[in-house]
This record gives structure tokens, sequence and C-alpha cells, in this order.
């Protein structure tokens, strides 16, 4: 019963818990058995309540999407950032979907890395696409942008999750996005222009996911004694 005990508590820990940054959070050692999830985690879905800064960005990534999406070089001038929104579209619209991940992840890898505290003034922001476009961030919001791309690009809600995870080689809270591709789960890595499985990523520990639906709390093989 502990290990039952201490599994519900970590889930109640991470539903109740705020948004980790990229530079903290803490890493557990145990001894389950591998499960079937991202990252071969145990999955325990819930709702998206207590997420403010997810809520923030959805309310305001599909107009601001739109907004980039609508805007005629031709009829007028168009923001950095609109045009920046429809070549990333435009580079990967018409290519095979492991190829479309590939660009997607390619194109916005090349905006530079930003600390919170620096662009927005807090610890831990959440930015939206808009944001990201005209002033970078950090690995989640890197996760963003691409998520919001590729469901531009026709990807179902359902294929994606942001991930919020450990990486116990640099020893500090990162994001990341996981898409969905028939039986495969590729991760997309603000740290690499590769498109890799999750099984590739050994030392990525996962804490919770998002999309628009949903929020999965995970237990892995690293998380309990």
């Amino acid at each position: 019963m502990s290990g039952i005990r201490m599994i519900f508590t970590l889930i109640m820990l991470s539903a109740l818990g705020g948004l980790i940054g990229c530079s903290s959070g803490a890493s557990a050692q145990s001894s389950i058995t591998p499960g079937k999830g991202l990252f071969r985690s145990h999955e325990f879905r819930g709702t998206l309540k207590a997420l403010p800064q997810w809520a923030r960005v959805l309310d305001s990534a599909e107009a601001q999407t739109k907004a980039f999406a609508a805007c005629d070089p031709a009829q007028g001038v168009c923001s950095p950032s609109a045009l920046s929104w429809q070549k990333a579209i435009g580079n990967a619209a018409g290519l095979p979907p492991l190829r479309q991940l590939q660009e997607v992840n390619r194109f916005f890898n090349r905006w530079p890395y930003g600390l919170d505290i620096d662009i927005y003034g807090v610890s831990d922001y959440w930015a939206t696409p808009g944001e990201f476009l005209r002033l970078s961030g950090d690995c989640e919001d890197y996760s963003i942008i691409k998520y919001f791309a590729l469901r531009k690009l026709g990807f179902p809600i359902d294929s994606l999750r942001i991930v919020l995870l450990r990486d116990n080689i640099r020893n500090i809270a990162h994001a990341v996005l996981a898409v969905r591709l028939k039986e495969e789960s590729y991760i997309l890595d603000n740290l690499t222009d590769m498109v890799l499985s999750h099984h590739k990523y050994e030392h990525y520990v996962p804490q919770y996911s998002v999309n628009e639906r949903y929020r999965w709390a995970h237990v892995t093989p690293g998380a309990l004694d």
C-alpha cells in the first residue's frame, strides 16, 4: 500500500503545484517498472484546472495566429512576427509529417534562448505565440510556438503535448513538445534540431504534460522508492 499511496501523493502534488521553470525542480530515485506512456512513464490523465499560465496562452493563441496568417504583405505592412509565422507554416506545408516536425523544430530553434526573468521580469512565464515571436523565451515557450504551428499545419490536438520534465544530465527542469505519429512519439527540443523518438531520451524524466484538452501526471521508474 505504501507504493500506491506514494503514487497518489505525487499525482496530487503535481496537480496542485505550479508550472516548473527551465532551471528548477528536483529529481527522485526509484524502482517501479517502466510504463507505456511518454518516456516510459505511467500516465494519469486529469483536467486543465489550476493551470493559469496555460489558460492565458490558450485564450490568446488562436486569435494571434489567425491574425498572423491573415496578413497579406501585398496589401499592406505585415509585422515581423506575422512574416515569421507565415514563413514557418509555408516552409512546412505539404511536407510529409515527420519532415514537418523537423522543419518546425529547426525554424523556431533559431530564436535566441532567453530567461523569463530577463524578458518578462518574472521567474516563470509561458509566452503566447505572439510574445515568443517578438521577444523569444525559454524552453516551454519554444514548445508552445511549435505546438500551435503544428496545429495550424493540421496535426490533431490528441497527437500533441507540451511536456514538463527533469533533465537528469544537466540537473535542471526542462520542457519539450511531444508529437505522436502512428505508433511513435517524437520529441521537438530547443536543444537540438534533430527530431528523435522519446525512447532516445533516457535522461528525461517527465513530471506532467498538457494539450488543449487534458493534463497528465507522469510517474516513472525514477520517481518512487
